[in-house]
């Protein structure tokens, strides 16, 4: 069934379809709506959980690990100051190994005030433990929390999807709704190993010896590096079930191009519209990165193949670094010794449009600038 639905409805139809045993969520702008509907889905007899209603971001995760560490299927949303105040619980929820599913609503991070989308919010908890994956489009977003609870169940990590603010979020498009049966095939329910249940006790989160700690981190390194396989066999699985094919990095008209610009969120929508455009005549491609954590290198580095030049637009900032994707592209070149020059674009920052025209005048700035390697543009300067 097809629907107009907005980045938020499609969020929390996916978090109905998945049917979790437990939801907490604090409202936040813009994520709002999505916390709205879940209740709306709980209170109407249409989702079967225990929505629980807290005073604060902190108390959401909390719950959710509670209610994880019981067994349950869980889910969580939250945006900007919201996932800051869920930092602290992020690490006790990857250390203990819980499959909390977390939509993230990207919002510029105060001071000052901003309702504008960005995503240092979520990239600020980039070494948390926690799965990272970016949508462009409400269907995306759908389908990848679909995803993103079998992965988190398969992988036993925290896993957290992010959509742009507003641009995502607030805007309507058709999506296709799958069928009911069809997830429930896809996601079964959860059936966790090991829980707390009195008649089977385990201890968890207990004080452990430096050499324990040592190795369940190394454990969950081994496991994150896993992650990127299981992936991949799950979007398999999707695909065959619902006909849309997802990849963690996805090249866009890249053949016969010398330069890349490489993207993630909804300025891969513009990006793609500016290469249907002027791809040819400019000689651009795109690439856009959904998988963030863990960091796609083999597909990044095949994906680059055959290019000059990679343009890598920031919708975020590492201040006295510049651009956090930029910052692991160039590490995962570093590390294959492929020698393609990666310059670093910021643009987007709180909201602000970049446009068709503003790519335009990227790749001619990039085209007539020579070595821009070591320099930071920024976009609209």
């Amino acid at each position: 069934m097809r629907q107009l639905m907005t980045g938020n409805d499609a969020a929390a139809m996916a978090a109905k379809m998945a049917k979790p045993q437990v939801v907490a969520a604090y409202p936040i702008t813009p994520q709002t709506s999505v916390a709205e509907k879940l209740a709306s889905y709980v209170a109407r007899g249409e989702l079967n959980a225990h929505y629980i209603k807290v005073e604060s971001e902190t108390s959401a995760l909390a719950a959710c690990i509670g209610g994880s560490l019981a067994g349950a299927r869980v889910f969580t949303a939250t945006s900007s100051q919201g996932l800051a105040l869920m930092h602290e619980l992020l690490h006790w929820a990857s250390g203990a190994r819980l499959p909390v599913v977390i939509v993230n609503v990207n919002r510029s991070m105060a001071a000052p005030w901003s309702l504008g989308i960005d995503h240092n919010d979520s990239l600020s908890q980039r070494d948390t433990g926690c799965i990272q994956m970016y949508c462009e489009t409400a269907q995306e977003a759908l389908d990848n929390i679909l995803i993103a609870f079998k992965l988190a169940e398969k992988t036993l990590m925290p896993t957290m999807i992010c959509m742009d603010g507003f641009l995502l979020s607030h805007y309507s498009e058709p999506v296709d709704i799958p069928d009911q049966g069809d997830v429930d095939r896809f996601l079964p329910p959860r059936k966790a190993k090991y829980k707390m249940d009195p008649k089977n006790p385990f201890t968890f989160g207990g004080g452990v010896s430096p050499t324990v700690l040592f190795g369940l981190r190394k454990r969950i390194q081994d496991d994150m590096d896993h992650a990127l396989s299981h992936f991949q066999k799950i979007c398999g699985q999707f695909y065959r079930y619902f006909k849309r094919r997802y990849r963690a990095v996805e090249p866009f008209d890249t053949k016969g191009k010398e330069i890349a610009l490489i993207t993630n969120g909804t300025l891969s929508g513009t990006a793609r519209a500016f290469v249907e455009q002027a791809g040819k005549e400019k000689g651009v491609g795109l690439i856009k990165i959904r998988l963030f954590r863990p960091f796609p290198r083999r597909e990044l580095t095949m994906a680059l193949k055959g290019l000059k030049k990679a343009v890598v637009i920031d919708r975020n900032l590492s201040p006295g670094s510049g651009g956090i994707f930029s910052q692991e592209i160039r590490a995962v070149l570093y590390e294959t010794g492929q020698k393609i020059p990666v310059i670093s674009a910021i643009g987007g920052i709180g909201g602000v449009d970049v446009t068709i025209e503003d790519l335009d005048r990227l790749v001619q700035r990039v085209r007539e600038g020579g070595n821009l390697t070591g320099e930071t543009i920024w976009m609209g300067d």
